[in-house]
């Protein structure tokens, strides 16, 4: 087969890492065809509705409507198009469930879709977080059933994704990549590919070391996020700050890496990617009670700010049921419209359950649901009397100087220093 000049990248799914890796991938001179099943996640692109960090967003404007590089960026919801490409990528989420099982159907689709339109030469790239062994069983096995053999008649490799959405100072071009493919040629046309976006590539010997990097990743982020909430909790119970403490010990230059409390994880990836781990070793009957103890915390520690909440309302002499409870910022994290497993949600819904009258206030986030209902965010929070301010994300330069002296607030990211009646956790 002959492909397009200049080569043609497929990117299967232009969610938070499909999008800038299509990005950074015009950006090096290649054409992209970006896959979508969802027609409006397409039109938003266009239309440049979309969270990104400054710099994609200037991208996005060249290879977009009049922009010079808008012949180079496709957009389609036309599978048979990736038959044109040199590379695939596929860049779907993989979520878990209400009971913390993976949820494979986004990366079994692509996964059947990447095999299906696959011809002859081309390069597939699976770099979804899931467990050891994803690679072979969802596209080798496919692939075969169709005739194409690995690594003869084309490549497959693993490459975890390390995006950081909404930072600038973990860019997409400075953080490291890791490759393992089925074959030394499958590991070397991945790199190639993958270095475009500025990158460093790792290369590891096969899909199954790359993907349990990523999981080693993220498992090691939750395990020390569930420590570090704990010794949260220990340094309020003997009277010390924990932010202090926890930058004092990161000044010793070496083993120890600073992680911060906070009122828990959202994200597709602490709070989901360890459990891909957890399902597959349970699976296998091996134990891993460390891990196991560590996202059980994690899991838990909404419903510990929402028993601190209920606590600092009685000492109060207010009931958690007549209250009214304002939660400020009800994104994931600072700097991005973002509510994937956000905390807020699962804290918000137990104060509702409970009765309170909860309402909420995010710059980033016009509105949400919780519990069945949608919610619209404070524009003047100042305006109104709340019985408890409880503080679960600030942004860059979002001003709280509204938040009145007379108001308690349960600090949750444990950084607010100069309220009067603050608490934390």
């Amino acid at each position: 087969m002959s492909f397009s000049t200049p080569p043609a990248v497929g990117i299967i799914g232009l969610g938070y890492v499909g999008l800038p890796t299509a990005l950074a991938l015009l950006e090096s001179g290649l054409t992209v065809i970006g896959l979508d099943v969802d027609a409006a996640r397409l039109d938003a692109i266009r239309e440049h509705r979309v969270d990104l960090v400054p710099d994609d967003h200037r991208r996005l404007r060249v290879h977009t409507g009049d922009g010079p590089g808008a012949d180079r960026f496709v957009l389609t919801t036309d599978p048979t198009a990736l038959r044109a490409a040199e590379t695939v990528l596929i860049c779907v989420p993989t979520p878990v469930d209400d009971h913390l099982v993976p949820d494979l159907r986004a990366l079994s689709g692509a996964c059947a879709t990447a095999a299906a339109q696959a011809v002859p030469g081309q390069t597939l790239v699976l770099t979804s977080t899931s467990y050891v062994g994803t690679t072979r069983d969802l596209l080798l096995g496919p692939l075969a059933e169709r005739g194409l053999r690995v690594p003869e008649d084309l490549s497959v490799a693993y490459a975890p994704e390390r995006i950081d959405p909404g930072s600038t100072e973990h860019t997409q071009s400075t953080t490291p990549r890791v490759v393992g493919g089925v074959s030394p040629e499958c590991t070397r046309r991945a790199a190639d590919v993958l270095r475009r976006t500025g990158a460093e590539v790792h290369e590891v010997l096969s899909p199954e070391a790359a993907e349990m990097t990523k999981l080693l990743e993220n498992t090691f982020r939750a395990v020390n996020i569930a420590l570090a909430n704990e010794f949260a909790t220990i340094c309020g119970e003997l009277g010390l700050e924990a932010l202090e403490v926890i930058q004092a010990a990161a000044t010793k230059p070496y083993g120890f890496m600073p992680f911060f409390p906070g009122p828990g994880v959202g994200g597709h990836c602490i709070p989901c990617d360890p459990h891909y781990l957890l399902w597959q070793l349970r699976e296998k009957r091996v134990a891993s009670p460390l891990i196991d103890t560590a996202m059980t915390a994690i899991a838990t520690r909404p419903h510990a700010v929402v028993q601190r909440a209920r606590d600092v309302l009685a000492d109060r002499g207010v009931p958690l049921r007549a209250a009214r409870v304002l939660v400020v910022g009800v994104a994931y994290k600072p700097g991005v419209a973002d509510l994937r497993e956000s905390p807020s949600l699962e804290i918000m819904a137990a104060l509702g359950e409970s009765g309170a009258e909860v309402a909420y206030t995010d710059p980033l986030i016009p509105s949400v649901s919780v519990g069945g209902r949608w919610l619209r965010s404070e524009p003047e929070p100042g305006e109104r009397d709340w019985d408890l301010v409880l503080v679960h994300c600030v942004h860059p330069r979002q001003d709280l100087s509204w938040i009145g002296d007379d108001v308690p607030v349960l600090d949750t990211t444990y950084r607010l220093q100069d309220f009067k009646h603050r608490v934390v956790v």
